[in-house]
């Protein structure tokens, strides 16, 4: 007997194919494909709805964030169904002394944006070794997770306060390395690393893998040459990417015997490098290597905090009491200062003042005024068109006197064009080149600036349905399959016989992500940004159901994903060196 039955939905396998009606089933956490006529304890009419594999997020940095949330949230309501972490070479593990956990809380808190005061009113972290850490999720987790080992972090552990800025002694290297190996015959998944010029540490000084030479970084790429099911990830550098760092791309590469993948495709620079950072990728394929880049299948977006007070001539009139302020601005004498200072702004070049189109009201306050709260989401580009107003006079009637929050849009890939129709098909063949895989979340950090943990639904609802950039089939695909592939997930990222039963059921027709939202929910009150999904009907993790109509049930479905017993190795083509 089935422990669940989806009656009459629509399977789309992940594979690319065609979508078909078929009856699923689950029996002891696998998928049983076309289970017409079986019985089952549960039944479930998936008539109108799809089925497709549970999405694979890649690139998130939930490490800390799982000791106390297990369902590392709010990914499985946007159908994510296995995490990978220990990105960017900054992982909690290894631990050595005090001043190690110390150290990495605050590079953490720093680099990736995490509440220090969160990290430190969290459980204790009272580990060692990556395998004690690893103990830690075991059981204890909603959705599948597995980790990565990160280059800075293993700095710190062997060389102290000299891993930043100093190069590595024989001895120290050894000790990195030998601490790799470690941390994968634990089941770590790889080995990450980053160059990234704009990563510091807690000091404000460039983290500990800046201070790396080429040939440090390939010693420990090649540690995982020898660890079954394991990968790489790194930042090469936040615009164009340099001759040598290319081609350290693929020594990596080739040095490991395993793909790299980099993050991340065009990231926040103001002109388009896209192009010429995926030289990267045909490099490494004409020397017998594997590199892909990562990329994000939205737009970026980024809360703005101080947009409107950083105006000429608006921050004495944000700081008035709210009563004064809301006064304010029927004041034609206020009014005009604020027009000029905007102007001023503009003249300058200042941010989105030259583009209304790329600020957006984040969100509204509970109990707004229906007519204010429907404009969550919308820019002030579109909203002053909508009323035939000047995009200024949108600030100050409907930003300013609440301090609404807004949010600032970085058209990543292709920022000449903006949001035109026109940008969207340039994203949308990027997507599909093979050169590249999506994700890019970074779910977990930067958690008061931004929330792409719901790119998945993202895609799905206004690349796929608004937009028809991508069939559901293609999306699903480069959603599920590309990632478990790239990654060698043991049977997860398709509904295939046999395989997990990560499944994702949805409505095609309302599939979509709700407004960033602020909450203050982390411990020690630490805030952060959050979107709830749309549309999703059911989240099936290794068959268990973690989400229904659009939220959790608490079942706690994961599984601590380890190299070797849950990925299989994927090597590259030129894999003769020893």
């Amino acid at each position: 007997m089935l422990d669940v039955l989806l009656r009459g939905g629509e399977v789309i396998d992940g594979t690319g194919a065609p979508r078909r009606r078929a009856d699923v089933g689950i029996r002891d956490g696998r998928v049983v494909l076309d289970a017409r006529g079986e019985d089952a304890v549960r039944t479930v009419d998936a008539g109108g709805l799809v089925i497709t594999p549970g999405f694979v997020d890649i690139h998130t940095h939930y490490d800390a964030q799982l000791l106390w949330d297990p369902f590392a949230t709010p990914s499985p309501l946007h159908g994510v169904t296995t995490v990978v972490g220990g990105n960017c070479g900054f992982t909690i593990a290894p631990l050595g002394n005090a001043a190690d956990v110390d150290y990495i809380m605050r590079m953490m808190a720093r680099v990736e944006g995490m509440p220090l005061d969160s990290l430190r009113a969290g459980p204790p972290w009272d580990w060692h070794t990556f395998g004690e850490w690893l103990r830690h999720l075991d059981d204890r987790i909603g959705v599948n997770a597995g980790f990565l080992v990160g280059h800075s972090t293993l700095r710190r552990v062997a060389m102290g306060d000299a891993a930043v800025g100093a190069p590595a002694t024989d001895d120290q290297l050894a000790a990195m390395v030998a601490m790799a190996h470690e941390a994968m015959e634990a089941g770590a998944l790889g080995f990450s690393s980053s160059l990234g010029e704009a990563h510091t540490d807690g000091d404000g000084n460039p983290v500990p893998s800046r201070a790396a030479s080429h040939e440090e970084l390939l010693a420990l790429a090649a540690a995982t040459r020898n660890h079954p099911g394991t990968t790489l990830e790194f930042i090469a550098a936040m615009g164009e990417i340099g001759d040598d760092r290319i081609a350290l791309m693929t020594e990596m590469s080739l040095a490991a015997n395993r793909p790299l993948n980099w993050n991340l495709l065009g990231s926040l620079s103001p002109t388009e490098v896209y192009e010429q950072q995926l030289r990267s990728c045909d490099h490494a394929a004409a020397h017998g290597a594997v590199v892909v880049a990562l990329t994000l299948p939205d737009l970026m977006r980024m809360r703005a905090h101080r947009v409107i007070e950083d105006l000429p001539g608006w921050r004495d009139v944000v700081a008035l009491p709210a009563d004064e302020r809301r006064r304010a601005v029927h004041d034609p004498a206020v009014r005009r200062r604020l027009h000029d200072g905007a102007a001023e702004a503009a003249r300058r070049g200042l941010g989105a003042m030259t583009d209304w189109d790329l600020l957006e009201i984040a969100e509204v306050p509970a109990g707004a005024d229906p007519a204010v709260a429907e404009l969550a989401g919308r820019s002030i580009a579109d909203i002053a068109a909508a009323w035939a107003t000047d995009p200024v006079d949108v600030l100050i009637d409907v930003v300013l006197p609440d301090r609404l929050p807004l949010t600032l849009v970085f058209p990543s890939l292709v920022p000449s064009l903006g949001r035109s129709d026109e940008s969207w098909r340039v994203r949308a063949g990027v997507w599909a080149d093979e050169r590249t895989v999506l994700g890019g979340s970074d779910a977990g950090a930067h958690v008061d600036l931004m929330c792409h943990a719901n790119y998945t639904t993202a895609l799905l609802g206004e690349s796929v349905r608004e937009r028809g950039l991508l069939t559901l089939e293609a999306a699903v695909h480069q959603l599920s399959d590309v990632p478990a592939r790239l990654y060698g997930l043991r049977e997860r990222g398709r509904v295939a016989d046999g395989w997990h039963a990560d499944l994702v059921v949805f409505d095609p027709d309302r599939v979509g992500t709700g407004p960033n939202q602020l909450r203050h929910d982390m411990p020690g009150g630490g805030e952060r940004l959050y979107a709830d999904g749309r549309g999703i009907a059911h989240v099936f993790v290794n068959g268990r159901e973690i989400v229904a109509d659009d939220q959790l049930t608490g079942d706690l479905g994961g599984r601590l994903l380890r190299s070797g017993a849950d990925t299989e190795t994927v090597t590259v083509p030129g894999n003769a060196r020893p």
